[in-house]
């Protein structure tokens, strides 16, 4: 005869992994989560070229145009961004790509709109550049989240995430780095070298909070 005591018991439940618990956002979460991310980034632009710092991405690209050129950031960013959403629509579809033109327009608008609002006195090169860095890294992370970019290479970054595995963060880091060296056409080598430094941070922001299949997207 079989004890009672021996009797099988039940498997201890599966837990569920973190895709499938993830809820989707609602529509409301998105264009809060974009008005949010976009204030975010304009704030960062503007701490980068008050210090006349330069970054990654096409943001950097943009900023360095804009330095070497009498043309304003705002429509530079747009502009170099065209070909990166042609890209995105026929990588990622309609929806991604109708949210990162918002997105993109909205940080174009507002960084020609935060300067009015927002001055410094005195405002040390390093912590600039670090700290707006920083912002741009925590505002890419946000539009990431909720199914959008910032274009140019954050559609790149992710598009190598998806079909390859490698983690946005460090492809992103790849591609900032060869933008921050083209600035020694235009800025002092000390001021590079802070940026390259800085250029960093918002790739470590992404490498470390958005890791393939940990976070589903709406």
């Amino acid at each position: 005869m079989t004890s009672s005591s021996t009797l099988p018991t039940a498997a201890p439940p599966v837990a569920r992994s973190v895709t499938q618990a993830s809820p989707g956002h609602t529509m409301l979460e998105d264009v809060l989560a974009i008005l949010m991310a976009t204030i975010t980034l304009s704030l960062g632009v503007l701490l980068l070229k008050t210090t006349g710092a330069v970054t990654g991405g096409t943001a950097g690209l943009s900023l360095l145009l804009s330095y070497a050129t009498a043309l304003p950031f705002s429509m530079l960013f747009l502009l170099v961004n065209v070909p990166f959403f042609a890209l995105a629509f026929w990588k990622k579809g309609l929806a991604f790509t109708v949210r990162s033109i918002v997105s993109v327009s909205l940080v174009s608008l507002l960084s020609s709109i935060v300067p009015s609002l927002v001055s410094f006195e005195h405002l040390n090169p390093v912590y600039g550049t670090l700290v707006g860095n920083l912002l741009a890294g925590v505002g890419m992370l946000i539009l990431f989240r909720h199914g959008s970019s910032m274009g140019g290479f954050n559609v790149l970054a992710l598009l190598t995430q998806e079909k390859l595995g490698w983690r946005a963060g460090y492809v992103q880091m790849g591609l900032d780095v060869a933008v921050v060296l083209a600035a020694f056409a235009v800025a002092p080598p000390w001021m590079v070298l802070l940026s390259a430094l800085g250029a960093v941070v918002p790739n470590i922001v992404l490498a470390f909070n958005h890791r393939p299949g940990r976070y589903a997207p709406s």
